[in-house]
Parts: structure tokens; sequence; C-alpha cells
């Protein structure tokens, strides 16, 4: 629970070395310096004198500024939002909701909207398929998997990696980088895919959330062992493991880290310019890569 300001105790690690009073499981030797309070990289604001909390921030300079001009920002730059999580709650919801609706009605819906390159499906006696102009496989291929360990492990990787990250990042810009992701991952599917090959799941977007982090936690020097080591499990998993779309998770991977870098990297002057045509790079990529392999297919 936040503390008031002047408040006489303030967190403290293990080693005594005070804590943020955002964040109670980070040490960090800076305090702001209107209330005194401890706060870490993430929640340091830059004044004209040292850095200052988001709440002080938040209230006002005392120049005369309109509130808005000191609204506290993440380190990408982004609004700071009263629940830092929604986003990523919107996002495992829909997830969820769809597969209740894949368990509903069956084959028929997911066949539907799942990532297929090009082919006859007899279910509708129909060739089906991207290549068919049904590019909004692209993106419902994202939201829909084909079993209960599928969604439940795509679905603890986004709470897990998600809501820390869209804290980092701010509602839009993460939103931004999980639809570049996830496209990537659906467009480099639909690329090298085999064409009568169907393909589901969030794993392109979430393998962009889990580069995306490993370029924050590079920025932030925090320890990178551990996104690291799960990022090499995940990799290996999808290296080893039958029927896995390995194209969806490396599309994913890469464009999280062009995106990520851009996000966390750019310098304040020209951000959202950097921040969003990073994106638009990535989008550029997904095109070509649907228009060559449509190409192909027709």
């Amino acid at each position: 629970m936040d503390q008031a300001p002047g408040s006489p105790k303030e967190p403290q690690g293990a080693s005594g070395v005070p804590s943020c009073y955002r964040h109670p499981d980070r040490e960090t030797g800076i305090t702001c310096t209107r209330c005194e309070r401890p706060i870490c990289p993430e929640c340091m604001i830059s004044a004209s004198v040292g850095f200052q909390c988001p709440e002080c921030v938040r209230g006002g300079s005392g120049t005369g500024h309109a509130p808005t001009a000191n609204q506290p920002r993440t380190v990408a730059g982004g609004t700071v939002a009263a629940d830092p999580r929604l986003v990523t709650k919107i996002l495992v919801g829909l997830n969820l909701a769809l597969f209740l609706v894949q368990l509903a009605v069956g084959d028929t819906f997911t066949d539907r909207f799942d990532l297929l390159g090009r082919a006859f499906v007899p279910e509708f006696g129909t060739v089906e398929g991207v290549a068919e102009g049904q590019w909004y496989r692209l993106v419902t291929a994202m939201f829909l998997h084909s079993s209960y360990m599928h969604i439940a492990f795509n679905m603890l990787s986004l709470w897990w990696i998600g809501g820390p990250l869209e804290a980092a990042l701010g509602r839009v810009r993460y939103l931004a980088l999980y639809a570049a992701s996830g496209l990537a991952g659906s467009a480099l599917t639909y690329l090298l895919a085999e064409p009568n090959q169907p393909s589901v799941g969030a794993s392109g977007a979430i393998f962009g959330l889990f580069g995306a982090t490993a370029i924050l936690m590079k920025r932030l020097n925090y320890d990178m062992r551990p996104v690291i080591a799960l990022l090499a499990i995940n990799m290996a998993i999808t290296i080893w493991w039958p029927n896995i779309a390995w194209q969806a998770h490396v599309g994913g991977l890469v464009g999280g880290l062009i995106v990520g870098y851009a996000m966390v990297h750019a310098p304040r002057e020209r951000r959202s310019l950097i921040q969003y045509g990073s994106c638009a790079l990535v989008l550029l990529a997904t095109v070509v890569m649907v228009v060559v392999r449509t190409a192909e297919l027709t």
C-alpha cells in the first residue's frame, strides 16, 4: 500500500536499503526531492533539481503550469494509468472467451478463423485461406487456441510478462507492441508454413513481449538471467515439440525486439515518431510477406 508523504516508516529491503514506496521489492538509494520517499528508476521523473515521484508530479509543480504539463510518464513516455494491467486483463479475457466459443461451437468456428494459407476445406466445400482474400485470419488466429494446455500456457505467460511490460510502456504503446508482434508472427507463418496447415495461438504476440521485456530489463540494468532462461526454454520447446508453428514464435520475437528497442531507447524529443515508426516498419514487413506469399499461392 502506498504511504502518505512524510510517513515516518519507509519500506526497507532485507539488506536494510530503502525500497521504492510504489514497488517495495525494489531497493533504491534515490528519494523524491519533494516528499523524500524512496523511488526506483521506473518511478523517477526528472525535475529541475533531482527527481520526483509520480504522486508529487501529479499534484503539480507549484510553478503555475497546468497539472497535465507534469503528468507522470512511464519509462517509454506513456501515461501512468490507475490500473497498469488493464489491457493485459482485456487480452486474457478475450482469449479465454473465444476459447469457450471454440469449445461450444466446435471446429466449424475454429476452421473459419484460424490461420490457413490456402486449402480446400471439405466442411465448407470451398477453397479457404489468406490467399483467397481472407486477410482477417492473420488477426483472428492470434486469439484462438487448440487445447487446454495451449491456452493455459499462453495465458500464464501473457499475465506474467504482459502485466509488468504494460506498466512500463503504457497502454497504447503496449497494445501497439502486442499487435505488431502478433501480426509479424502470423505473416511469417503464412510465408513459410505449408499452405494447408492451419495455425492458431497468441504465441507470436507473447514472444514479442518476451523480446521487449529483455530489452527493457537490459535498459534498467535488471538481472537478465530469468528472462533469458525462460526465453531459452520456450525456444527449445518451439524447436523440439511437434506441431508447433515455430514461424510465429520467430516472427513475433523479431518484431518484439525491434519495437521494444524503439520503445525503450527512443530519444525524448523524437520519442513518438521513432516508437510508432518502428511499429509501422514491422507492419510494412508484414504486408510485404503477405503479398509475396499470396502471389506464390494464386
